[in-house]
């Protein structure tokens, strides 16, 4: 359904009239290399969010994860690499790449309102001996995305603060039915909904997490 009678922002004159200019701390934040504390930072943060598009500008967000200190790895001051685990084989992320080498992630670290940017030029890898330093349960990555850094900044609470994102009161986990109901909704399987509830039980699911 085309939306209409909307009145639609058509430049980045009108854009910056609607918002206005940044601080001077919002303008100059930007990095090019990762400081002592953005080192301190990966190494506490168990999740993030990769964003890649292809040559024709379709977009993908994906998240990652990992226990702290094994979800991005510090190549040095310029490079990072973020490590791929078994998944859906889907790809999407790491096809994109190979047609737009430009790359962003979002890290988080669980309790923390703000967050860490990180935009740069990336490159899928199918080895390298810094694999041996992302083992997780005596697995090595499928393979790494290597992201050589444009820039890093940190991302103020205001979106978390807004969300009340860490605030347990306010989760509604079981108001919607489980992963297994939800994809049975959606998608044609041949499966049973018994059948896809045991796939996705914690279980089963967790003997997943690390071995193809």
């Amino acid at each position: 359904m085309k939306v209409t009678a909307v009145s639609e922002v058509g430049s980045a004159s009108e854009l910056r009239e609607l918002l206005g200019e940044p601080s001077a701390r919002a303008a100059t934040k930007e990095r090019s290399r990762l400081h002592a504390i953005d080192r301190e930072w990966l190494a506490l943060s168990p999740f993030c969010v990769l964003a890649t598009s292809d040559a024709l500008g379709n977009c993908d967000a994906s998240p990652k994860g990992d226990p702290a200190g094994r979800l991005v790895h510090v190549v040095d001051d310029g490079t990072i690499a973020v490590p791929e685990r078994p998944g859906n084989k889907r790809v999407d992320g790491y096809s994109n790449v190979l047609s737009n080498p430009h790359a962003g992630i979002i890290s988080i670290i669980p309790g923390r309102t703000e967050t860490l940017r990180i935009n740069g030029r990336a490159r899928v890898l199918r080895d390298a001996p810094f694999f041996n330093e992302m083992v997780v349960r005596g697995h090595r990555p499928i393979l790494a995305l290597l992201i050589e850094i444009d820039t890093i900044f940190f991302h103020c609470a205001k979106a978390f603060m807004r969300s009340q994102l860490w605030q347990p009161e306010t989760w509604q986990a079981d108001a919607l039915p489980s992963h297994a109901s939800l994809t049975k909704a959606v998608q044609d399987t041949p499966e049973t909904l018994a059948e896809l509830e045991e796939y996705y039980s914690p279980e089963v699911y967790s003997q997943k997490l690390y071995r193809a």
